[in-house]
């Protein structure tokens, strides 16, 4: 299939489309938005930003944040995504699963890793929670702490789950549909053109674990995030599959989610098992954490990394084994074995 946008777009040209594509995305995902909360819930345009800021002042203001939450990522970041690549010509397949059909059992590794990880992520946790800046970045200090409170306060009013009901939608808006729309946009997209860009597949892996961490503007939990976007971004340079992350990715969200349940309905009482908790596990665990977490990722790499292309050819002539690299010249005079002998055929004279 021919797009109209070309698939040798500059990378950082196709960054920028992406980023119109998503105000776009953007846009019409607000617009939906706001028929469809006069239409369910009876809540007008203007009243409907003071139900999503304060959720708890409405009775319906649980239900419409979690609809706004899953239109705008599944329109303004998935959408786009899609959109970019079907623009240059790409089948979905080609472009995020270019290398080969995934295996089973690097899914469920995926996930396993994640969860393995979680103790190790616990002192990450903690330390970026608990820094400060100097004295010359006190403003931002201020700023970036007011940020994380209202994402806390946020995230505590989606996350209140009485039902079992509520904890299903909550497992489809922040789980399912963060790991498709994240995934497609920041290793699907962003960092295969910052690979592209800088010719490097860990430049490319360590920019977009950045930018998507800094997305979410939460800069007391950037350093974890980070962390966990490197994974992904290895993850899916591995595999050639964007399933792969995406496994990681929704074991991340599901996980801590379904704990929060059970922390609320008793089920847990230890504060060991706490999502909300920003304090490290014991030191012991931690180290047993991160190398575990090492030895699936070493698994994984031998599993999934494709293997290098030979660089030499070797061939069993007359005089013994002729080595010829890749980048030798292709030689002139091919030697065909016929019913008069060998055969000399010169290409100067041939064309």
């Amino acid at each position: 299939m021919k797009g109209f946008v070309s698939s040798r777009l500059h990378p950082l040209l196709t960054l920028v489309l992406l980023v119109g594509l998503m105000v776009g995305g953007l846009c019409i995902a607000t617009f939906l938005i706001a028929v469809l909360a006069s239409s369910i819930y009876g809540i007008g345009l203007l009243e409907m930003g003071n139900v999503t800021s304060r959720p708890d002042s409405h009775p319906d203001g649980w239900a419409l944040l979690m609809l706004s939450q899953g239109l705008t990522l599944f329109i303004g970041f998935a959408g786009s995504a899609l959109v970019l690549a079907w623009m240059q010509g790409y089948r979905w397949t080609e472009y995020f699963a270019p290398r080969r059909p995934t295996r089973t059992e690097w899914l469920l590794l995926a996930g396993l890793l994640v969860i393995v990880s979680l103790p190790a992520m616990s002192s990450l946790i903690e330390w970026n929670a608990k820094m400060h800046f100097p004295p010359f970045m006190q403003g931002f200090e201020t700023w970036a702490r007011q940020l994380e409170d209202k994402a806390e306060a946020m995230t505590k009013s989606l996350t209140q789950f009485n039902t079992v009901t509520r904890l299903l939608v909550a497992l489809l808006v922040i789980a399912i549909v963060p790991a498709i729309s994240e995934e497609l946009v920041f290793r699907g997209v962003v960092q295969r053109n910052l690979v592209q860009w800088t010719g490097s597949h860990h430049v490319g892996i360590w920019l977009s674990a950045a930018i998507f961490s800094a997305i979410h503007f939460q800069f007391f939990g950037f350093i974890p995030r980070l962390a966990l976007g490197v994974i992904f971004g290895y993850l899916y340079a591995w595999s050639g599959n964007i399933l792969v992350p995406m496994a990681a990715h929704f074991t991340q969200n599901a996980f801590q989610l379904v704990l929060l349940y059970l922390v609320q309905q008793r089920a847990l009482t230890t504060d060991a098992f706490n999502p909300d908790s920003t304090e490290s596990l014991p030191w012991p665990l931690v180290l047993l954490s991160a190398l575990l977490s090492a030895g699936i990722l070493y698994y994984l790499y031998q599993k999934m990394a494709p293997a290098t292309e030979p660089t030499e050819a070797h061939t069993i002539a007359s005089t013994g084994i002729a080595v010829r690299t890749a980048d030798a010249p292709v030689p002139h005079e091919r030697h065909t074995l016929s019913g008069r002998g060998i055969e000399v055929d010169d290409d100067k004279s041939a064309s």
